[in-house]
């Protein structure tokens, strides 16, 4: 069976393959002839970053795991205006970091096309808000694209591509957690030659500081220019390929559906039986042509639009309509919730409403009867891997501050610490947001070491971070803790991978898509910014982690621990492919007293209860060898198998 990474660059013009909607992306951008990809892994965007990663040296494409989106875009802008075809991509969070040089930038435009692919997460499966990107994109007048499916996304990044240097304007690839994530048939195209050859390409920069400098000056000139070219954009994707109207011409009913939403106004328009409509399949929710809207609306007595999130596309309709003083029904949010993704019920509901009909299921007896079955089924919390490093480092840091201690935390595996056992997250923000509220909180409840007045009574604020997190918006906020002479421990979490998002590799590990880049240690960044204390400990070894962490707390200032362990899933599959075994744990029954603090206190899944013996055991499949167990365990029940025994 083929590898992705080979179909991704198969010269097999018409072949159809099964991809992944990111992994079809990547291949509409190396049918475009990218030159430059920059990314920040961030799911559900994280696939397509990764499948670049891989195809990129064969295919000459010069790719990087940038520091943060922000970096990432004002790498691949750089490019597009040097003539090269470009790209970025994150999730809508991202888009948060990328803003400033995204929204001051747009009015320079650009020589080569700069695709900003983003990928939304409604009903936040993986995020911390489900922003919605068209919201930013009408803010700053970029126009997005919406693929319905994984081969309208390939095409959709070449057209793309295309629009940007058409307009020498930034272009939005919009995706969100259901189109990047799904798998479906795609028809490949033709690769460029020096796609094919592995050709790796090279721009030129043209001086030019009317454009690219943006003093106010220039900023005012580029207002008015931006407000032009959108409309100049909105003309242009009346005959855009992936805008279409159908259904019944003499229909007094409309439906419009931008992005996936229309698949799901397919299905439920099949499930109600209702085929006397018309539907104007938007894949540019943001302009919505109006040229478009125009044909559309011919004839038409009564409108919804069905979509996803905010009512932008709604908004647009409406404020159209509204200015041609058209006296038709348009209803939006009053029936479609603004909240959590599409499905294809919120859209039977939806539609059935607007027509006065009865659903063809009752939902809310459907809701009835799974409350009623809902407390039968076991929880299923989420939970830090067997063997994971950041369950040792929570379990010292709690131990050692005695619960006491205010626990700031961070975006990425480690979140989890806010679970029980453990209970050592306190707050979580955003990406790097952990060092500044732990700063905050100081400085609040202790004050500032360089003010002569102190509070009261010393709040022990204990921070944690990620590596790759540290990398990505750490930085600054620990510079800020130093210089404002805070008091707080912060613990970085280094497993020397990006892990949440797919072990991809950050500034700690020195690698990169092209091989070695040049590593940096975590702890010499926090001696050059001048932390009153830094140390390294393995969090393998909970006692001298415990101990670090007590004489840690004893330090006035900024204390920096860096807790260093390579991630267990990564290190477990190293070994797997490898064919090398690690130690596997059991509980003596003759040591155990059933004092429950294996489960109570340090929680690893891998030990559960023997209801019936009243004692700890070691499920053997799961157990990944850390010997954490052993360490916690005040009695030495935990001893390791002999080999012959595994």
């Amino acid at each position: 069976m083929a590898k992705v990474s080979d179909i991704v660059l198969w010269d097999k013009p018409g072949e159809r393959v099964l991809l992944l909607g990111n992994q079809a992306i990547a291949r509409g951008a190396l049918e475009a002839n990218i030159a430059v990809y920059a990314a920040y892994p961030g799911t559900p965007s994280s696939e397509l970053t990764d499948t670049m990663a891989i195809v990129s040296k064969k295919a000459g494409v010069y790719m990087e795991y940038s520091t943060n989106e922000k970096v990432a875009f004002e790498t691949a802008l750089a490019a597009a205006w040097s003539g090269l075809r470009a790209m970025t991509a994150m999730k809508h969070v991202g888009l948060n970091v990328a803003a400033d040089t995204f929204m001051s930038a747009v009015g320079m435009g650009v020589e080569g096309g700069f695709v900003i692919m983003v990928a939304d997460d409604p009903s936040m499966w993986s995020s911390q808000n489900e922003q919605d990107t068209r919201v930013y994109a009408k803010f700053a007048n970029v126009p997005v694209l919406e693929p319905i499916s994984p081969n309208e996304a390939k095409e959709m990044t070449k057209y793309a591509f295309e629009l940007s240097e058409k307009f020498k304007h930034f272009v939005i690839l919009r995706t969100t957690t259901r189109t990047s994530h799904a798998r479906g048939d795609v028809v490949l195209g033709e690769l460029p030659e020096e796609i094919k050859q592995g050709k790796r390409k090279f721009g030129k920069f043209k001086k030019d500081s009317s454009r690219f400098v943006d003093v106010p000056s220039n900023a005012r000139k580029f207002h008015p220019q931006i407000l032009e070219k959108i409309e100049e954009i909105r003309e242009e994707l009346n005959n855009c390929p992936f805008n279409w109207i159908e259904g019944k011409g003499d229909a007094k009913v409309g439906i419009i559906a931008p992005g996936l939403s229309y698949a799901y106004v397919k299905e439920a328009l099949a499930w109600l039986g209702i085929e006397d409509v018309k539907i104007l399949k938007l894949g540019t929710p943001f302009p919505v042509p109006y040229g478009l809207l125009e044909k559309f609306f011919e004839g038409l007595e009564r409108v919804l639009i069905v979509e996803e999130l905010e009512p932008v596309v709604e908004e647009q309709v409406k404020t159209w309509a509204f200015d041609k003083k058209l006296n038709i029904e348009i209803k939006g949010k009053e029936l479609v919730p603004r909240i959590y993704e599409m499905t294809t019920r919120r859209a039977v509901t939806a539609i059935a409403e607007f027509l006065g009909l009865e659903t063809p299921i009752n939902f809310e007896e459907l809701d009835e009867k799974y409350e009623k079955v809902k407390p039968l089924l076991p929880p299923r919390p989420p939970s830090l891997c067997p063997a994971c490093p950041h369950r040792n480092s929570f379990y010292a840091i709690k131990k050692a501050t005695g619960g006491k201690a205010i626990y700031p935390s961070d975006i990425g595996c480690y979140t989890l610490g806010l679970l029980p056992p453990l209970k050592t997250v306190d707050t979580t923000v955003a990406m790097g947001a952990s060092i500044g509220i732990a700063h905050g909180l100081s400085i609040a409840q202790n004050g500032s070491l360089s003010e002569e007045q102190q509070g009261p009574e010393k709040q022990i604020i204990v921070g944690t971070i990620g590596d790759s997190t540290f990398y990505h918006t750490g930085l600054p906020a620990l510079a800020n803790a130093i210089y404002n002479r805070s008091n707080v421990l912060i613990v970085i979490l280094d497993n020397l991978v990006t892990a949440m998002t797919g072990d991809q590799p950050n500034p700690s590990t020195g690698q990169t898509p092209h091989g070695m880049g040049k590593r940096i240690p975590i702890e010499d960044v926090a001696k050059a910014m001048g932390a009153d204390f830094v140390a390294v400990v393995d969090p393998y070894d909970i006692k001298a982690t415990y101990e670090t962490v007590k004489k840690a707390l004893e330090v006035e200032g900024v204390s920096v621990i860096v807790s260093r362990q390579i991630c267990a899933l990564h290190r477990i599959g190293q070994m797997r492919r490898r064919g090398e075994k690690w130690p596997i744990y059991y509980v003596n029954e003759d040591k155990c007293t059933g004092c429950r603090i294996c489960i109570n206190a340090y929680g690893c899944p891998a030990i559960y209860w023997d209801e019936e013996k009243r004692q700890a055991r070691v499920e053997p499949t799961m157990c990944w060898g850390c010997g954490g167990c052993a360490q916690v365990c005040p009695f030495g029940a935990f001893e390791p198998m002999k080999e012959g025994e595994q």
